[in-house]
């Protein structure tokens, strides 16, 4: 294996030599190599990391023993050997095919022998030669070589590329520390282009690829392109790094010109008897510290880094982190608690002031104001509120926090996907931060604020975690004494704190988090309710923000109806609002322009001010036809009728249902069919051609999908409907799980069906027996208004549904003679 001592370059094959005492060349002068006869055959010696150009001296180590002979032979014969690069400088043992094929012819001036049998030579290029056949391979290899001549053009081209190729060399090697001052008087005193590729080349930092391809450039012209090429790279290189390098030496310069001035800064804060900005920054921390009143764990772990910030430099990354860290722990409100005002009836007051009803909640919040005048140390309660939308939930939390006197907070959880968000994220995290919780308690200041988690029900999960598990700890009385936020690392009390969440449906709220809150549900508003909530609260808040006074407009109550029931359909009132906020807006147009000094709204304006209706009452239109039931339906809105027709078609008995039914509703009306085919002579029905008709049972708005047992009772009275050819009473509708035995089951969500019964125009319900205990839950005045039938079979419900008297004569007959 040879490797080079000259320069440090690739290589690719190794080779053998043969060890020698110290021999000296017999060429006198070593430019006499030059004229030397060179052999077509001659021992062939792999070199690992560089190429020997023609011309240049390099020294070469011989380090195995198949190299030692070799060399042993070439200093006892000519002396001239081949030196060809490997193609791999890792291999230890080559073939021919490892080698490349251009190689140059070179002459052994001298070797030395070292002590530990190895061999060290200098040797000079002669020529470039090919290696056309190898003739031995043992003890090393030999081959026939064909010696390559440069082809030289003497024109301007070549000059010019020469001469560039010298002075962009000569500014390389200004800029380079590892290349000698004294090659700038090699490469001028260089007459020949071709030795002067070759020189330029010798001394470039490229790898053996690059230096093989100057080699192989038998037309100069093209090596002097390629040597140019290679010392434009090698310079931008060597920029680069002079930039880099001067960069470097310029921060040091800074930064050691900092260290000086803040040291003199220091000496003369000293004499002027003021500390050092640390020193005063630490002892604000301490006092803080102290001032917080923190629980013993707290405070040890401001006091740790404290003692870590003091130490650390101010430039450091670190410290930046430590102290926004130790900012929280004071900012955090350890020992603030805002006292409670205990004076039940002046809560009262104050919660009937902002919101209507809501009895539910007043009373609940009542009851923990008298359990806390009794015992001091009372746990906050965790309340859920759950109710459709605009029904008040978010705007009652003020509300209580204004009554009994304590700071508010709100954060939104609709569509928080990260558990970090509630538990904070880890100090090792770049910007890392405390959860909503702890952010919240600080940005309030207190330890006992009404804290609104908002829309608990539209929690999201994914890879990063479940904020909802992360809130069973927050919402647990027993565990949130010693909340743990990851970035605060040390415990808080949220004992103290009154936790209420709100929901529009209870079912997404994981088990678990549901069964650590109490839940308080909040209904829709009847129309009487929400005739007073608009003359009590909207009207004045709308009226306040569009700058009108009373004087200059007067809605009247028929008008409110009228909006209730025509221009909105919700169980809450927030587009109720947005109608009264329109006829402010339009009123205040009017009286901006000069139009008119004053304005009263009543019915007949309506539709100039805010258009055609939107919605009215179908229930005595789609009830006129035999076939049509009026049922009712829970949904997360508070509630809706729902119109269930009945047809027939000839066929062969099958039974169509169509709307989006879910499976349950599905199996309702399966239910509803065979009942009432077993019981025919029993409901009055003389029809018995069942298996000559097709029924359908479908159910309108078929965009929105439906199911549940509760529409059994209204679907099977459809089917009756159509079977005895008889309308059902428009002002009559129904709900009730239906069984094969014509049994009325109970079903949920009573209020919701009655009061959108109510606003439907609707006047008589039939509900379950088993559900007349929920109607305590219903508001007197719908009570009052509407008549309530309570059944236990299917059968009970017919003299209710078509009236004492069925009608003599028939419009339209639906069945006709097979």
């Amino acid at each position: 294996m040879v490797q080079d001592h000259m320069t440090n370059h690739e290589g690719k094959d190794p080779s053998e030599a043969k060890d020698t005492e110290v021999i000296v060349s017999n060429t006198e002068d070593n430019d006499k190599a030059d004229k030397l006869k060179i052999p077509i055959e001659m021992p062939v010696l792999p070199v690992r990391d560089t190429v020997v150009f023609p011309g240049m001296v390099a020294a070469l180590s011989v380090v195995t023993e198949r190299d030692i002979k070799l060399l042993n032979h070439v200093l006892a014969a000519n002396r001239f050997l081949a030196l060809v690069a490997q193609k791999d400088k890792e291999l230890k043992v080559v073939n021919p095919s490892a080698l490349y094929d251009y190689a140059t012819a070179a002459v052994v001036l001298q070797m030395i022998r070292m002590p530990d049998n190895s061999a060290k030579m200098l040797v000079q290029g002669v020529s470039r030669i090919k290696l056309d056949e190898y003739i031995q391979t043992e003890p090393y290899y030999k081959a026939k070589v064909t010696v390559l001549e440069d082809i030289i053009e003497n024109d301007m081209e070549t000059e010019a590329l020469a001469r560039n190729a010298a002075d962009q060399f000569i500014r390389m090697i200004s800029m380079a520390p590892s290349l000698p001052e004294e090659l700038k008087i090699a490469i001028v005193n260089v007459d020949s282009p071709s030795r002067l590729a070759d020189m330029i080349a010798s001394h470039l930092n490229i790898g053996i690829p690059e230096k093989q391809q100057v080699l192989e450039a038998f037309n100069v012209k093209v090596r002097l392109q390629r040597v140019t090429a290679l010392i434009t790279s090698e310079m931008e290189v060597l920029e680069m790094a002079t930039k880099i390098q001067s960069q470097v030496k310029n921060e040091m310069e800074k930064g050691q010109r900092e260290y000086y001035l803040r040291q003199q800064l220091k000496a003369i804060q000293e004499e002027l008897g003021e500390g050092d900005e640390r020193a005063v920054e630490v002892k604000e921390l301490t006092k803080k510290i102290e001032e917080a009143k923190m629980p013993p764990e707290a405070k040890k772990e401001a006091e740790r880094e404290l003692s870590r910030l003091a130490k650390m430099p101010s430039a450091s990354a670190e410290y930046t982190v430590s102290r926004t860290y130790l900012d929280l722990l004071v900012a955090l409100p350890w020992a603030i608690t805002t006292t409670d005002n205990l004076d039940i009836q002046m809560a009262r007051k104050a919660l009937d002031e902002d919101h209507y009803d809501l009895e539910k909640v007043k009373e609940r919040i009542l009851e923990y104001l008298a359990v806390r005048k009794l015992k001091q140390d009372m746990k906050g309660p965790i309340l859920c509120f759950v109710g459709p939308p605009g029904t008040g939930k978010t705007s009652v939390g003020m509300s209580i926090a204004r009554a009994i006197g304590r700071k508010f907070v709100r954060v939104s959880l609709g569509g928080v996907r990260d558990e970090a968000e509630i538990r904070g994220h880890r100090r090792t995290y770049i910007g890392a931060l405390p959860g909503r919780i702890i952010q919240g308690l600080r940005k309030v200041g207190s330890n006992n604020p009404v804290f609104m988690l908002d829309e608990i029900d539209k929690l999201g999960a994914d890879f990063r975690g479940d904020p909802a598990a992360a809130l069973l700890e927050v919402l647990d009385p027993e565990q949130n004494h010693a909340f743990a936020d990851h970035y605060l690392d040390v415990p808080f009390d949220l004992s103290k704190v009154m936790f209420i969440t709100t929901a529009n449906l209870l079912d997404p709220i994981p088990p678990a988090l549901k069964d650590r809150m109490e839940v308080l549900e909040l209904p829709g508003y009847t129309a009487e309710e929400k005739v007073f909530i608009v003359k009590q609260f909207t009207i004045p808040k709308e009226l306040k923000e569009h700058g009108l006074t009373k004087e200059q407009i007067s809605i009247e109550d028929d008008a409110i109806g009228t909006i209730i029931s025509d221009y909105t359909r919700e169980a809450g009132i927030r587009n109720l609002e947005r109608e009264i906020a329109h006829i402010c807006r339009r009123v205040a147009k009017d009286i901006a322009s000069g139009e008119k000094k004053s304005v009263i709204v009543t019915t007949d304006r309506l539709h100039n001010l805010l258009g055609p209706i939107k919605f009215f009452s179908e229930a005595a239109e789609r009830t006129s036809e035999a076939g049509v039931a009026t049922g009712l339906a829970w949904t997360q809105a508070g509630g809706d009728i729902l119109f269930i027709e009945a047809t027939s078609m000839p066929g062969t008995g099958k039974l169509l249902l169509t709307g989006q039914l879910g499976e349950v509703m599905k199996e309702s009306a399966q239910a509803a069919m065979s009942y009432i085919r077993a019981k025919l002579t029993k409901l009055g029905i003389t029809f018995k051609d069942f298996n000559k008709y097709d029924f359908h049972i479908h159910i309108p708005a078929g965009a929105i999908p439906k199911d549940g047992p509760s529409a059994g009772v209204t679907m099977a009275m459809a089917l009756i409907s159509l079977l005895k050819e008889t309308p059902i009473l428009s002002n009559v509708a129904m709900t009730g799980e239906i069984t094969l035995r014509g049994r009325v089951l109970p079903v949920g969500g009573i209020k919701e069906k009655v009061l959108a019964a109510k606003r439907a125009g609707i006047t008589t319900v039939i509900l379950p027996k088993r559900n007349e205990k929920d109607l305590v839950e219903v508001p007197e005045n719908a009570k009052k208004e509407m008549k309530f039938v309570f059944v236990e079979k299917v059968d009970e419900m017919l003299p209710i549904v078509f009236g004492t008297k069925e009608p003599a004569v028939k419009k339209k007959r639906i069945f006709s003679k097979a």
